[in-house]
């Protein structure tokens, strides 16, 4: 794994000062559950994940500010909610071959961890604060810039993001329709502590409501928005 994970450094131009940073934030849950003896890590990357997500919504705020000057918040908001969605975490995950450097418990092994879309966008967040807390802010800066902001060819017109993040989405449709803010509620939680399938309920008002699973509460959470924003579209809301 050593080896491998001098490939993963090679692939972002740097090598880690404390490898156990890297191997942390590359370290699935379901590793530590199983309790593995065989040396590897033993802690997982859930923490590292939380600082991620928030250094990640940092340097894409701080680089849209100053990118598009004269942009309203609310078009900002939606550039950001496109670069920060797991969709474009997933993307980022796949073009460095992330999958094939995470270390996984035997069950989560066999259930294709490897290619789980929650999984590899969780680890590209984990994967930034790994580098925050080696290097600093701007070795995180720079991989952002360079790896999530991008590739994706932001047009400098200020031309619409498609919309990826849809509980922001229904925030914002609340504020419309002048209702309080969605209610999250989850209402299952199916299978092993490391492995679950969350199923998640959002209502809007009294009148609407929808439910949906996801492998993590914020998928089943952003699925869920989805399916109630076509129910509005729907009905002309």
């Amino acid at each position: 794994m050593i080896a491998e994970l001098a490939d993963l450094e090679r692939a972002l131009g740097c090598t880690f000062r404390k490898r156990d940073l890297l191997e942390q934030a590359l370290t699935h849950k379901s590793r530590i559950y199983e309790k593995s003896a065989d040396g590897q890590p033993s802690a997982d990357n859930e923490q590292f994940e939380f600082l991620g997500d928030s250094i990640l919504g940092f340097v894409v705020s701080e680089h849209l500010v100053r990118r598009f000057p004269a942009f309203p918040e609310g078009r900002l908001s939606k550039l950001k909610a496109h670069l920060v969605s797991a969709a474009r975490l997933h993307e980022v995950a796949q073009e460095l071959g992330l999958g094939e450097y995470l270390f996984l418990g035997r069950g989560e092994e066999m259930s294709g961890g490897r290619e789980k879309k929650a999984l590899l966008s969780d680890a590209v967040e984990a994967l930034i604060a790994a580098l925050y807390l080696d290097q600093g802010l701007d070795a995180a800066r720079d991989f952002i810039e360079a790896r999530v902001i991008a590739p994706t060819g932001l047009p400098d017109d200020g031309a619409e993001a498609t919309v990826t993040d849809f509980k922001s989405a229904l925030q914002e449709k609340a504020q419309i329709l002048k209702l309080p803010p969605p209610r999250y509620t989850i209402v299952a939680e199916v299978g092993p502590e490391h492995s679950k399938t969350f199923t998640v309920e959002v209502r809007l008002g009294s009148d609407w409501s929808s439910q949906a699973q996801g492998l993590s509460k914020k998928s089943a959470g952003q699925e869920a928005a989805r399916l109630l924003l076509e129910q509005l579209g729907a009905q002309g809301r």
